[in-house]
């Protein structure tokens, strides 16, 4: 087991589907749904679900939806110690997809976050967790500036730091701080907004991020070839397909926990890409942002149905 601090984006997510073909600019017969989400937070819940002790640091409003929050952490094995602002509206994020799960349109209420400044590192309650914390995970809801106080703070308590890109409009608040991060986990948009290349062949991704000072991470490429890395080496592996995709939102927070799990256990970048596979299939699978029922034993029956990766030294 792992002691993960996690400083980042915790909020609502709600959800709509389209029932049949998407007509533009008409109102769409559909479904709605509403759960809890965040980048920062799906992974924390996917990691404390495959036995890890994770705690949670995140701005929270003093609303229904806050309390939606906490109960979903709680359910996941989450130690949740937010920030609570009382008068304010907890963030929230509205997407609107397709029948087969694809993205329309969304939009981000995450002006909380900003409240979560540098000066919220500096709280005891944070000092004394940064003090025992043995990795550290965030995620680009939070403003630049935090981040880069979060990177020094990993340096200076020697954590390994991992980040979620989130979005291309919020990605880039990483840009300042990559030789600090461990892993970066992205999507291509993500990767092309971050570095403003858009290379043919996504195998020059490697070599791209390292040159713009970033030493691990990975992207993924939805049902398409991804693509990892660290000093050394780069990973490359072909997800399976699904027969059915439950909802794609949180799938590259899946892959992030997968990922994690087996690089924080001792494995190797192949093991690593092929858990965060796993996990991320899982996640793709459910109609959830999250596997809900995921085990570590759950998560090795779906590694052995994930191809091995290609390693490129």
């Amino acid at each position: 087991m792992t002691d993960i601090l996690v400083l980042g984006g915790a909020h609502i997510d709600r959800r709509g589907r389209i029932a049949g073909q998407t007509a533009p600019g008409a109102s769409n017969p559909g479904s709605w749904k509403e759960e809890a989400g965040g980048g920062a937070f799906n992974c924390a819940r996917s990691l404390a679900r495959l036995g890890h002790r994770v705690t949670m640091v995140s701005p929270r409003g003093g609303d229904a939806e806050g309390d939606a929050v906490a109960r979903a952490a709680d359910a996941a094995g989450v130690i949740d110690r937010p920030f609570t602002f009382l008068d304010r509206r907890t963030p929230s994020y509205t997407a609107i997809m397709e029948r087969d799960g694809n993205l329309v349109i969304a939009l981000a209420d995450m002006e909380l976050y900003r409240m979560f400044g540098p000066r919220r590192l500096a709280v005891r309650q944070v000092r004394d967790l940064l003090d025992t914390a043995e990795a550290l995970l965030t995620d680009a809801n939070l403003p630049a500036e935090t981040l880069a106080a979060i990177a020094e703070a990993a340096r200076e308590h020697r954590i390994p730091l991992a980040a979620i890109g989130i979005s291309p409009a919020k990605v880039v608040r990483f840009g300042a701080i990559l030789p600090a991060l461990g892993w970066l986990f992205m999507n291509e948009a993500e990767a092309r907004a971050l570095t403003g290349e858009a290379p043919e062949d996504h195998r020059s991704w490697p070599a791209i991020m390292r040159a713009a000072g970033l030493g691990g991470g990975a992207i993924t490429r939805g049902g398409r070839e991804l693509v990892a890395w660290d000093g050394t080496a780069m990973a490359v592996l072909a997800p399976p397909p699904l027969e059915r995709i439950g909802d794609v939102t949180g799938a590259g927070d899946g892959f992030a926990a997968g990922f994690l799990h087996a690089r924080l256990h001792g494995g190797s970048l192949g093991d690593a890409v092929a858990h965060g596979a796993a996990s991320a299939r899982l996640a793709l699978a459910s109609e959830m942002a999250t596997a809900e029922a995921l085990t570590r034993e759950l998560l090795a029956d779906a590694l052995a149905l994930v191809p091995a990766a290609e390693i490129v030294l």
